[in-house]
């Protein structure tokens, strides 16, 4: 189906002709036709298939005249017309990009509020200013709202993006305090979109919209078909040098005129810290993006792997849902997620709108227990082998912080308690060894308050003086819950 056979609004059809679109995708044939007409909808699709254009699409017809094709702008500050509400600060930034494309042509302003930035910026934006389209975070929205900086009443079109990410980050009772203050579901056009249409996502559409058509597309399985998949089994102390082997070999592969894209997916946010101090210190240069980094840096990181600059975007599952990055070669899963959905949005960073791409699992012992859950729901996944090649002699960064899982040996700290009195002993650590060839060890003096007591009687106050302010230093770097030597030496009997 063609964007030229649908009633589209002329100002909305030539910011679809700026976007480049001509057929339609499949979401986009199966909803617009309904969301034109008036009819809400509830659709599963995943990103990457064009839902985001196709709410837009009909958001924007919707209060573009569908006679005369003319704009009838608001005029009246704090009153929007179309709300869309989108999980992430991430999702929102990208919907606001993609709005301001598709309605250039239409005259209608357009404002995104999200978490991380200039707080009283947005306000007096919202408060002041003429918004026609509104996009945001739940609890952004609901802080404005509380605060009678916009009014809901004259929303027209209503969008939901991600709905089954509402749920799993917990922003229902959020949701659904926005959708009651929201005209009649009957008074507006209604949108929602969610990767993975469960119950309670239905359960939701059916209350807050005007008896919506429930549509979905095949796309998982051409997610999967569009995707290479492959697995290595690989120890865990092993991994980060079989990585660095794979990021050197891909990296390589795609040197040219358009340089290739590889984003890393971990289950934690300490994890992702550790693999960016790992790659900057065997020269891969890496982005690292997670719910703790700054709003600001976030976009900024965001930008510079959009653009080539970074190569490599590492990222918790943050990034794993809603994010269109073109130009994604690779998907690295260096943890296996906890449930095979989230292992398929990843892989769709990947193989976007019709390209192919390559998603690689790195399934060590504590992984092999999800990845029966994850063949079950995508299909067999290819099990490779890695040559001796791939696995590189590593540099180890300045201050790593592997953890425990993955070291060839872990630092333990031991408190002896005795009778009330308490004695720290720092054993002796080796760092850990991941590449081959790698032997270089630390150790660190295994120092008691006994053994200072004893020295106080043998060497003399100045001796004890030194020798305590060696002790301090490096009990401090082992643990901060360790007392001060001269402490735990007045503890002990004379």
């Amino acid at each position: 189906m063609k964007f030229s056979e649908l009633a589209i609004p002329e100002p909305v059809m030539l910011g679809i002709r700026a976007c480049g679109f001509t057929e339609c995708t499949p979401i986009q044939a199966l909803t617009l036709p309904l969301t034109l007409a008036g009819r809400d909808v509830a659709g599963q699709a995943q990103t990457g298939t064009g839902k985001t254009a196709a709410f837009l699409i009909a958001a924007l017809s919707r209060i573009v005249d569908q006679d005369s094709s003319t704009v009838l702008p608001s005029t009246t500050p704090g009153t929007p017309r179309i709300l869309i509400i989108a999980p992430t600060r991430e999702l929102v930034v990208q919907i606001e990009q993609d709005a301001r494309t598709l309605a250039a042509h239409t005259g209608l302003h357009i404002l995104a509020v999200y978490g991380g930035v200039d707080y009283e910026k947005q306000r007096l934006a919202l408060s002041e200013g003429v918004v026609d389209l509104l996009i945001g975070t739940p609890g952004r929205l609901i802080d404005y709202l509380k605060q009678k900086t916009y009014h809901c009443d004259q929303v027209q079109a209503l969008v939901i993006d991600e709905a089954d990410r509402m749920f799993d980050m917990g922003f229902i009772a959020d949701l659904r305090y926005l959708l009651r203050r929201l005209p009649p579901h009957s008074q507006r056009l209604s949108m929602l979109f969610s990767a993975t249409l469960s119950y309670r996502a239905q359960e939701l559409s059916y209350e807050y919209m005007d008896s919506p058509e429930v549509v979905s597309t095949p796309m998982d399985v051409k997610t999967v078909q569009q995707v290479t998949q492959c697995l290595y089994h690989i120890e865990g102390r092993k991994k980060i040098s079989l990585l660095v082997g794979l990021l050197h070999r891909d990296l390589a592969e795609s040197d040219g005129a358009v340089p290739g894209r590889i984003m890393i997916f971990t289950n934690t946010k300490r994890m992702g810290e550790t693999l960016q101090n790992w790659l900057e210190a065997n020269g891969v240069v890496s982005g690292y993006l997670s719910g703790d980094v700054p709003q600001a840096k976030r976009l900024r990181v965001l930008q510079r792997f959009q653009s080539g600059e970074l190569p490599v975007l590492i990222a918790t599952d943050v990034a794993g849902r809603g994010l269109h990055i073109d130009g994604v070669t690779h998907v690295i899963n260096f943890d296996l997620p906890e449930n095979a959905e989230d292992y398929l949005h990843r892989i769709g960073r990947t193989a976007r709108a019709g390209a192919k791409g390559d998603a690689i699992s790195l399934v060590d012992e504590e992984g092999a227990y999800r990845l029966e859950q994850i063949e079950a729901y995508c299909g067999k996944i290819y099990v490779a082998w890695a040559p001796d090649e791939l696995f590189v002699e590593l540099h180890r960064p300045l201050s790593s912080s592997q953890p425990r899982s993955m070291a060839a040996g872990s630092t333990k700290r031991a408190m002896i308690q005795r009778k009330g009195k308490n004695s720290f002993v720092a054993p002796k650590t080796v760092a850990p060894s991941i590449a081959a060839g790698d032997t270089g060890q630390t150790e660190d003096t295994v120092i008691s308050a006994s053994e200072e007591s004893e020295a106080a009687a043998t060497t003399g106050k100045k001796r004890v003086r030194r020798r305590r302010n060696r002790t301090r230093n490096a009990t401090d770097a082992l643990t901060q819950d360790v007392a001060p030597a001269s402490e735990s030496a007045a503890a002990l009997p004379s």
